[in-house]
């Protein structure tokens, strides 16, 4: 699978009461590297082609490490698997300076006609690179 790299740093407002990011954090940070993917690939969540967005359906998040104040977390993102109208993104979360993976996790994406107001197939282009990308 190709992966996309990119960067983001744990801010105050990440932080819980127990001097930590917070769970809920983990799926701003998948946010944030989904939008960088999308980019990178020519398209936003709001213009996948075709006059479609996309709408998450399903989210995994896998804790494995504390994140602290102003740690630099560094998410690999890729295409993991296409099924129908469905396509997973794969996220993996490390902390830059000492590598340690921090959080793992998924988010299960469908293509979304807001015109409309319906679900729509996975426009052919955008289908066309992450079938190329996806393992």
């Amino acid at each position: 699978m190709k992966k996309i790299l990119s960067e983001y740093q744990a801010g105050i407002g990440d932080i819980n009461y127990g001097g930590h990011m917070g769970n809920d954090k983990a799926l701003q940070v998948f946010h944030d590297a989904r939008i960088i993917f999308l980019i990178k690939l020519g398209y936003t969540e709001l213009n996948m082609g075709d006059g479609v967005a996309v709408i998450i359906v399903e989210a995994n998040v896998k804790y494995k490490r504390e994140v602290f104040l102003h740690d630099i977390l560094e998410t690999e993102v890729g295409v993991s698997k296409i099924n129908g109208l469905k396509w997973t993104i794969s996220y993996d979360t490390k902390r830059k300076n000492d590598g340690e993976i921090v959080f793992t996790g998924s988010t299960i994406m469908i293509c979304y006609d807001y015109k409309h107001k319906k679900i729509t197939k996975i426009p052919k282009d955008f289908l066309a690179i992450i079938s190329d990308i996806s393992c």
